[in-house]
C-alpha cells in the first residue's frame, strides 16, 4: 500500500533555506532512518509529514486510509491532567474502559471498580488491558492519577512515549508512525524492550535517531538529507558509511572533471567580445552548469583537536567506603575505588539507580553520607550534563565563547581563537553571529559540549552526551575522545558509543550494589546471557500443572489481594480453563486419519502457542494463588 509521496518539498526560516526540492515516496512496511546533521531540518520535515508544519513549495500527499502517530521531541501535554488522561484521549470505547478500570485500581474506588470490570467484560477489552500493563511496566510508569504537570523531563518523554504507542495500537487505520529520538531519556533495558516491540508491530516507521544499534535493529533503510536531496540506502549503518563513502569518491571524481572543463570554458567566455549576438546560446548556458557543478563543495568538516591538556597529578580521585542514601533509597553501599590515569569508566542501570548522583558526589556537588572522597589538586572537571546550556539566549554565539576565554590553547604551543574553536565545531562564520535562541536544540547540545572543551579539562564526565547530538558530530566527537588521554566517565543509553568509548563498567544494580565489571557494555551484555542460560540449566525441571495446583490448594493463606488481582485471578483460571480445552481439541484433531499435511503444519503450531501461553498463566495463577 502506498502510504506518502513527497514531490519537490521545500522549507526555510528567513532567507536561508532548510531544504529546497527534495522528493520520495513511503510504502507500507517500510522502516526508515532519517540522517542529516543538526540544523538541516531534520525535524521540520517530520512536523510536516505529521501535519504539524506546512511546506512553502511543493506537493505533499498521505493516504486517508493510515492513521500518521507523531513521537516529539519535546511533548505537549495538557498540564493539568492525570497521566491516564493524557494516554488515553482517544475516543474509543476499549480506552475508556481501560482508562477507567486503571484509574479505579490506582484510588482503590470499590463502585467504579465494579463498573469499570463490567465496561471490560462488555467489550473483551482484557488482552487490551495486558498490553497496556506491559507498556507501563517497561517504561516505569507510575502514580497514574498524578497531573503531568509534576513529572520530570525523563517521566514526561516516557509518558510521552506510551501516549505514542497507544495511539499506534488504538487509531483507525495502518499505523505510519513518525519518531523524532525515541531513545532520549531511556535506559538501555527500556531501548532493548522498545527495538523488540516495534519489530513485533505490523507499523510503518520513520525515525530520525543517533543510536546506530537501534536503527540497525530496528530499520531496513538508511535515508541521508544533504544539499538538498534524498539518499536512500538498503541495509544497515555500516553499509550506508561504505555507501556513502563510494559515492562521494564518485561525486568528487565528476567535480574534477567540471573544474578542468569550467577552466576551458571560462577562457572561451572571456574571450567573447559582449557585442556579438553570434555566442552560442547553449555553450552559454552549458558553462553555467558546468560552473555550478564545479564549484561544490563535498568536503566533510571534520571536529579534530589536538589539545593542550591540563597536567594529571599522581593522585586522580578516590572513594573509600562511600555510602549514600535517599530516604529508603540505597545510592552507594561501602563503594571503594581509585580512579587511575587513562580510566575509561561506563556507568550503567536502570533510570533512577543514581547514576547522576554518583557524577555529582565525584564532583563535590552532592556530599556524601559517610567515607570520603579525595580528589587531586591538579583534577580540571569538564561536566556535560544533560540540562544543557545555561545562558542568556540573547548572546550571540560568537560572544558565548568569548566569555569563557578568547583563545585555545594547542599541544603543539599555539593557538585557536574563538571563532577558529567554533568553526572546528561546525559553525562556520555566518552561524557565530547568529542568536543562541535561533539554534536548533542539536546545535545548542553542540555549542554546550564546545564550552566543556574550551575549559581545557583533564577529567571528562558526560551524562547522556549523544542526546540530540547528530551523527555526523557524534562520529568525529568518538575520535576525538578515543584520543582523550585524560580521565573519561560516562552515562550513556547509547550502546554502540559506549561499546566504543569505554574499558570497563560501573554498574548499578540497586540496593547500594555497584558492579566494577571488566569490559565494555557489548562483553557485558554477553556475560549476563551465559550467566542467566547457566542459572537455567542449573534449575530444576518446573512440576506439571496438576502438581502446581495441588501445591497451592494445599498451602497456607497469605496477603490479602486488591480488587485488581482478584478480578485477575478468577479470568486467569477461565482463560486456562479455555485454553485446556483447546489443547485437547488440537490432539484429537493431529490423531484423526482425515487431517492432511497442511493442516498439520497449522495445527503444530498453535499447539506451541497454547503450551508456552499455559505455561505463561499458570505460573501467574500460581503467583496470585499463594499471595489469596
Amino acid at each position: 500500500m502506498h502510504y506518502v509521496s513527497a514531490e519537490g518539498l521545500g522549507k526555510s526560516y528567513g532567507i536561508k533555506p532548510l531544504f529546497d526540492n527534495i522528493s520520495f515516496h513511503i510504502e507500507s512496511g517500510d522502516k526508515i532512518a532519517l540522517i542529516a546533521k543538526n540544523g538541516t531540518g531534520k525535524t521540520t520535515l517530520l512536523k510536516i509529514l505529521a501535519g504539524k508544519e506546512k511546506a512553502e513549495s511543493g506537493k505533499l500527499w498521505i493516504s486517508k486510509d493510515i492513521n500518521v502517530v507523531f513521537f516529539e521531541q519535546d511533548p505537549q501535554f495538557q498540564e493539568e491532567l492525570s497521566i491516564l488522561d493524557n494516554i488515553f484521549h482517544h475516543p474509543n470505547p476499549v480506552t475508556r474502559a481501560i482508562k477507567l478500570f486503571e484509574e479505579a485500581s490506582e484510588t482503590e474506588n470499590t463502585d467504579l471498580l465494579m463498573d469499570s470490570i463490567e465496561q471490560m467484560d462488555h467489550l473483551n477489552a482484557w488482552d487490551f488491558d495486558a498490553k497496556v500493563k506491559q507498556i507501563f511496566s517497561r517504561l516505569n510508569i507510575e502514580h497514574l492519577v498524578q497531573p503531568v504537570k509534576t513529572l520530570s523531563g525523563g517521566q514526561r518523554k516516557r509518558v510521552a512515549l506510551a501516549r505514542t504507542l497507544m495511539d499506534v495500537s488504538f487509531g483507525s487505520g495502518e499505523a505510519f508512525l513518525i519518531m523524532d529520538e525515541p531513545t532520549n531519556h531511556l535506559d538501555i533495558e527500556m531501548v532493548e524492550w522498545l527495538e523488540n516491540y516495534l519489530n513485533q508491530q505490523n507499523i510503518t516507521l520513520l525515525v530520525v535517531s543517533h543510536d546506530r544499534y537501534f536503527l540497525d535493529n530496528v530499520c531496513n533503510e538508511i535515508w541521508e538529507m544533504d544539499r538538498s536531496d534524498v539518499f536512500t540506502y538498503k541495509g544497515d549503518y555500516e553499509n550506508y558509511l561504505e555507501k556513502k563513502a563510494a559515492r562521494i569518491e564518485s561525486e568528487l571524481a565528476s567535480i574534477d572533471k567540471a573544474k578542468n572543463l569550467y577552466r576551458k570554458e571560462l577562457e572561451w567566455m572571456r574571450k567573447q567580445p559582449k557585442a556579438r549576438t553570434t555566442k552560442s546560446k547553449s555553450r552559454q548556458d552549458a558553462f553555467y552548469v558546468v560552473e555550478s557543478k564545479a564549484k561544490q563543495n563535498l568536503d566533510e568538516q571534520n571536529l579534530t583537536l589536538q589539545m593542550k591538556m591540563s597536567r594529571l597529578g599522581g593522585k586522580i580521585a578516590e572513594f573509600k567506603k562511600v555510602n549514600k542514601s535517599f530516604g529508603d533509597k540505597t545510592i552507594l553501599k561501602g563503594f571503594d575505588y581509585t580512579f587511575k590515569r587513562g580510566d575509561r569508566i561506563g556507568v550503567v542501570g536502570k533510570n533512577g539507580a543514581g547514576k547522576t548522583t554518583f557524577l555529582n558526589m565525584l564532583q563535590g556537588i552532592e556530599p556524601p553520607d559517610s567515607g570520603k572522597i579525595n580528589i587531586g589538586e591538579t583534577i580540571v572537571f569538564g561536566y556535560y550534563s544533560q540540562t544543557g546550556l545555561v545562558v542568556k539566549e540573547d548572546l550571540r554565539v560568537l560572544e558565548y565563547v568569548k566569555n569563557i576565554a578568547e583563545h585555545f590553547p594547542l599541544a603543539d604551543g599555539g593557538s585557536l581563537s574563538a571563532a577558529q574553536f567554533l568553526n572546528l565545531f561546525l559553525f562556520p562564520p555566518d552561524k557565530q553571529y547568529t542568536y543562541i535562541s535561533s539554534l536548533s536544540g542539536g546545535e545548542k547540545r553542540r555549542l554546550f559540549l564546545l564550552s566543556i572543551l574550551f575549559r581545557n579539562p583533564n577529567f571528562l564526565i558526560l551524562d547522556e552526551p549523544t542526546n540530540d547530538l547528530d551523527l555526523p558530530t557524534l562520529a568525529v566527537l568518538e575520535n576525538f575522545l578515543l584520543d582523550f588521554q585524560g580521565c573519561l566517565v560516562m552515562v550513556s543509553h547509547d550502546r554502540y558509543f559506549m561499546d566504543r568509548m569505554v574499558e570497563h563498567l560501573f554498574v548499578f544494580e540497586g540496593h547500594g550494589v555497584v558492579k566494577d565489571f571488566p569490559g565494555n557494555y557489548g562483553i557485558y551484555q554477553q556475560w549476563l546471557k551465559n550467566k542467566d542460560s547457566e542459572e537455567a540449566t542449573e534449575k530444576k525441571p518446573a512440576p506439571p500443572p496438576v502438581e502446581i495446583k495441588e501445591m497451592v490448594m494445599n498451602a497456607s493463606p497469605k496477603a490479602k489481594l486488591s480488587f485488581k488481582e482478584k478480578r485477575e485471578l478468577e479470568l486467569l483460571e477461565k482463560e486456562i480453563s479455555e485454553l485446556n480445552r483447546e489443547k485437547e481439541l488440537i490432539t484429537e484433531k493431529l490423531h484423526a486419519d482425515t487431517v492432511n499435511y497442511d493442516s498439520i503444519q497449522q495445527l503444530s503450531q498453535r499447539f506451541t502457542v497454547i503450551t508456552e501461553t499455559l505455561q505463561t498463566k499458570e505460573y501467574r495463577w500460581l503467583e496470585l494463588s499463594e499471595m489469596a
